[in-house]
């Protein structure tokens, strides 16, 4: 039969080796890179730095001096009390109401991170990165795999569509992972800022520590997460892989 639609025969030929690199690539990924991962994931979590006993063990130092209280009242000759913001003699900014002065004192230098979360950030971020990837490699094998629409006998089909439903649920949850991880730094921002601000008050101190705990956590979480996934879609592509490569034994042809 004819083709309604003519196609370049030199674009064709391309279009051919590239589903031909997709079907061997996603292959070898369900094949050996899944399992593979999982292993690692499995390993990774068992290191010591996933398994600190004492959470206390992963806090930072913030280092902000807590400042003498200064504090002008309308006893003070010649303070003007109306004044919003004034520079004090050591360059410092305070905020002034009627009948007293609130001072800030900025921090000298930079408030760092708290360096170990971030160097465990940065181990887990590529994992996260990779099987959003490799599950999109996978997802476009699926894809390709899906034959014509037809009437009836579409049991196969609906198999394949079940599958890349399945990754494409995984890729939306492991970017949800990155955004996870920018919240922390965004909200963990504002709480240094307001010890920068208030440092006499322990209370964001304290709340900056349980911040990063949760942080922690999270993290080992996120790689638990990372290696069920690679185990649940191995597990479902290796037992549905007849059906995922050829929904209708009657009509073969009709997968290309």
């Amino acid at each position: 039969m004819s083709s309604l639609l003519k196609v370049n025969s030199e674009l064709k030929s391309k279009v051919e080796t590239f589903r031909e690199q997709i079907t061997s690539e996603a292959e070898h990924l369900v094949s050996s890179f899944f399992p593979q991962k999982l292993l690692e994931l499995d390993q990774f979590l068992k290191e010591p730095i996933f398994n600190v006993t004492d959470l206390k063990e992963i806090h930072s130092e913030i280092k902000c001096k807590i400042p003498e209280p200064i504090v002008f009242t309308n006893s003070h000759d010649g303070v003007d009390m109306n004044t919003k913001k004034r520079k004090l003699e050591d360059g410092v900014t305070d905020e002034s109401w009627q009948g007293g002065t609130r001072t800030l004192l900025m921090p000298e230098g930079m408030m760092k991170c708290n360096g170990k979360l971030v160097d465990l950030i940065e181990q887990v971020k590529p994992e996260i990165r990779t099987l959003i990837e490799k599950c999109n490699t996978v997802k476009m094998w699926v894809q390709l795999l899906i034959p014509r629409i037809e009437d009836g006998n579409n049991f196969g089909v609906s198999i394949q569509e079940e599958t890349v439903t399945e990754l494409r649920t995984v890729e939306s949850e492991a970017a949800s992972y990155l955004d996870q991880i920018s919240r922390y730094y965004i909200t963990r921002a504002k709480l240094v800022s307001k010890i920068a601000k208030y440092p006499h008050v322990e209370d964001y101190r304290r709340t900056v520590m349980e911040i990063d705990e949760k942080e922690y956590i999270s993290l080992k979480i996120i790689v638990s997460e990372l290696r069920n996934q690679y185990v649940t879609l191995h597990d479902m592509i290796l037992k549905n892989i007849e059906k995922i490569k050829k929904p209708r034994n009657s009509n073969a042809e009709a997968l290309y």
